[in-house]
């Protein structure tokens, strides 16, 4: 507010009042509203001895009241006043928690480096990055729908702002630092934090895409949510505390167990971490990756695959003796064996060779009651299905039987149509699979090349070891959150250099997720904490003036924790886009 003085071309008299200035969004431009009016210049000095100084200081006094939050809103409303059609008028606030995480990675001081120096780009990269940030996690979708909603937030509302041409051709423009965001986002998170990387949890998913034919990335493979089309599958490494550490695409039809090695040694070489302890499932569980890492003098945890080990490992498993008990419903043992593996080895002329190797390991098995529970109850469902095949097989293909196949004898799959043949013989059900799988239920197998000697005495016991292989879940759930709540897949694009933004996009909103649940110690699930972040909204009730009509717990806790305040009932445009300011600095 100010005092506003106007002169009468008529009569040379000057008029004071205290007026709004204000954004009228209908109109486009900057209006005044008049808060009070005080009279002609010329009346006041008979009552003051210098009303110009008198009333602006009323004014001033009047600001200083409303950013204290002590000023009154005054407005009037009709009682029967309707919306104009086409009227959304919601906005979103909780998206200030998102810029506050964006601009502590630092990705916006890059883009701007990079942009500076290649000033032929006309629209703002860290804008738009922001933008799809945003909308990845609040509203997930495509980037056309995301550009039709882009007025629910204050910072993207301006009609000038970016084209939907712009965001494609900035997807196009990010790709190219695909590394170097990462390595930005990796470098600030360790300023922030003491970020431990001593273990390195590492997993593999892929994505389907909405196509038939190949590219030189999309490919068909196995996928893990039994789709038919072309897939890209995604390595990503976490550090213990469940961050996000880098990740990389790479072709659905490639094996998944070649890429562990190569990401251990580029994390190493380009963040310069110390020794790594690589944390995963068996499918990493190779020759060649034991063989590489130990060589390497890295450390790993693999789980073993009890059906697939030799007769010798399969009968100390379920050998009773050297058992310890925890209880009554959990036991342990392990043992340091001297293995041989496969591994391949490299000639001179880049081919390659095979060659058993030998190599000490440590072999930690347990069992948990509530394990076997748990594999009871899984089979128990395709036993049924299987069943059910067996009594009808030309209801069921080979897609739809997925699981069950593995209990018929006596069925034969067209390859062509997947269907399943009628042949002389009769289907029947495997009883000795079922009694052989039956004899592992509730055990559990590691193993690793950590070992409780010289300086590492008591600090890798096997419930040490354990634990460390438990946190993989962690990994698990964040291809979960990719999925579900930034809903990664399917993908829509169709150039190389566009999909790989997206998935850093993706990635990006993975990270900024998991830093709010540090901040706030784990205590919300990602879904509740998105939940909160959108239904941190308000509407323009009048004059630039917004309602807000959401506060929880929740919401609570998150302004407590990142300083900012979600009480408030209403507020300005004006106080609004101060405090998305004030989160940039």
């Amino acid at each position: 507010m100010y005092l506003k003085k106007t002169k009468s071309s008529k009569t040379g008299r000057t008029y004071l009042s205290m007026v709004h200035g204000y954004h009228d969004k209908e109109k486009g431009y900057a209006r005044t509203k008049t808060i009070e009016s005080f009279g002609y210049l010329d009346d006041l000095e008979k009552l003051y001895d210098d009303p110009i100084a008198h009333f602006s200081a009323v004014a001033e006094a009047r600001n200083q009241q409303e950013q204290s939050g002590q000023t009154q809103f005054s407005f009037s409303a009709k009682k029967n006043e309707t919306l104009k059609k086409n009227t959304d008028g919601r906005k979103n606030y909780g998206y200030i928690l998102i810029l506050m995480i964006y601009y502590w990675l630092g990705i916006d001081r890059f883009l701007l480096n990079k942009q500076q120096r290649e000033s032929r780009i006309e629209y703002n990269a860290s804008t738009i990055l922001k933008f799809l940030l945003v909308n990845r996690i609040l509203a997930p979708g495509s980037k056309k729908r995301a550009f039709e909603n882009k007025n629910r937030y204050f910072d993207f509302e301006r009609k000038d702002g970016f084209k939907l041409v712009d965001v494609y051709r900035c997807l196009s423009h990010i790709s190219k630092y695909e590394e170097d965001i990462q390595k930005v986002v990796y470098e600030n998170i360790s300023k922030r934090y003491e970020r431990n990387t001593d273990y390195l949890y590492y997993d593999i998913t892929n994505y389907y895409f909405e196509i038939e034919s190949e590219d030189e990335l999309r490919k068909k493979g196995f996928s893990k949510e039994n789709r038919r089309g072309p897939i890209v599958q995604m390595g990503l490494a976490m550090d213990a505390d469940g961050i996000p550490v880098s990740y990389e695409l790479f072709p659905g039809n490639e094996s998944e167990k070649l890429h562990l090695r190569p990401m251990v040694l580029n994390l190493k070489s380009k963040y310069e971490i110390g020794k790594v302890i690589a944390v995963a499932d068996s499918a990493q569980n190779t020759g060649n990756n034991i063989y590489y890492l130990d060589q390497g003098k890295q450390g790993y945890v693999f789980s073993q695959s009890i059906a697939g080990g030799s007769a010798d490992f399969k009968k100390y498993v379920t050998d009773p003796s050297d058992y310890v008990w925890n209880g009554n419903e959990f036991k342990k043992k392990s043992r340091i064996e001297r293995r041989e593996i496969s591994v391949d080895f490299e000639r001179n002329d880049g081919t390659t060779y095979k060659k058993k190797v030998l190599v000490d390991q440590r072999q930690i098995v347990f069992y948990s009651e509530k394990y076997a529970a748990r594999s009871r109850a899984k089979r128990e469902a395709i036993i049924k299905k299987a069943q059910i095949i067996i009594d009808n097989p030309s209801a069921y293909t080979k897609a739809t039987s997925h699981g069950a196949m593995k209990y018929i004898k006596n069925i034969v799959v067209d390859k062509e149509t997947g269907e399943f043949k009628v042949t002389k013989e009769t289907p029947y059900f495997d009883i000795k699979k079922l009694r052989e799988e039956e004899k592992y239920d509730g055990y559990y197998a590691i193993v690793t090349n950590l070992f409780e000697e010289g300086k590492d005495k008591a600090k890798f016991t096997d419930e040490k070891i354990i634990d460390i292989y438990r946190d993989l879940w962690k990994i698990e759930d964040s291809f979960k959150i990719t999925k579900k709540e930034l809903e990664t897949r399917p993908v829509y694009l169709s150039r190389e250099d566009r999909i790989r933004a997206h998935f850093l996009t993706c990635y990006i909103a993975l990270v900024v997720i998991r830093l709010i649940q540090k901040e706030m110690d784990y205590e919300y699930s990602p879904a509740v904490l998105i939940e909160a972040m959108n239904s941190i909204s308000c509407s323009n009730e009048a004059n630039n003036i917004f309602l807000f009509d959401y506060r929880s717990d929740v919401t609570d806790k998150l302004g407590k924790v990142f300083g900012l305040d979600f009480t408030r009932k209403r507020m300005t445009r004006k106080e609004i886009k101060k405090n998305i300011s004030k989160v940039k600095i």
